[in-house]
């Protein structure tokens, strides 16, 4: 793929991220997480990690700014999400990114909602506290982890489908051209 659609392409996925971080919908059903995967895994890291922060801070700026520390655990929990993606480069298939799917959504969890317990205030500062955190916190889980698991399979689908409809593309005309010189 050449850098100016690589370039078109990372940009339509922030396009694409910060609209569905701004338009209605349900807690934490974002595509955020596997535009990481998704994107660690076909142009690689350096691309993933900008287009991850780029697009946070683009709508983080329009939605509201909150507590950096807090801001900070999400942002670093999606670097997280790229550099796990970084292993499908060489592993794509469905069960490895089921796996890291789930794993990025895990990883958000914990280290999200340790912050919050960590720096917020909604929670007393005790292992009473935490654990209330990490309680309350499931339905946002459960939220987090069918899109993340959607979004994923959606834009690994797409493009993989692609990718194989291009190469029938090829193979047939090859097929074509091969005959007509019979």
């Amino acid at each position: 793929m050449s850098k100016k659609n690589i370039f078109y392409s990372l940009i339509a996925l922030i396009i694409l991220g910060v609209v569905m971080r701004l338009i209605s919908h349900a807690a934490n059903v974002t595509p955020v997480t596997a535009i990481a995967l998704f994107i660690s895994a076909y142009f690689g890291i350096r691309y993933s990690i900008p287009t991850i922060i780029g697009l946070m801070l683009i709508s983080d700026a329009i939605i509201g700014f909150y507590s950096w520390p807090i801001m900070l655990s999400v942002y670093g929990s999606l670097v997280l999400a790229g550099l796990l993606g970084m292993y499908l480069q060489k592993n794509k298939t469905i069960g490895s990114t089921i796996v890291l799917t789930i794993s990025s959504s895990l990883v958000f969890f914990l280290v999200t909602n340790w912050a919050v317990w960590q720096f917020g205030t909604m929670y007393v500062h005790s292992w009473q506290g935490l654990v209330e955190s990490y309680t309350m916190a499931i339905p946002f889980f459960k939220n987090s982890l069918f899109g993340d698991l959607f979004y994923t399979g959606a834009f690994f689908g797409i493009f993989e489908a692609g990718r194989y409809m291009k190469s029938i593309s090829i193979v047939s005309m090859g097929n074509l051209i091969y005959k007509l010189r019979i």
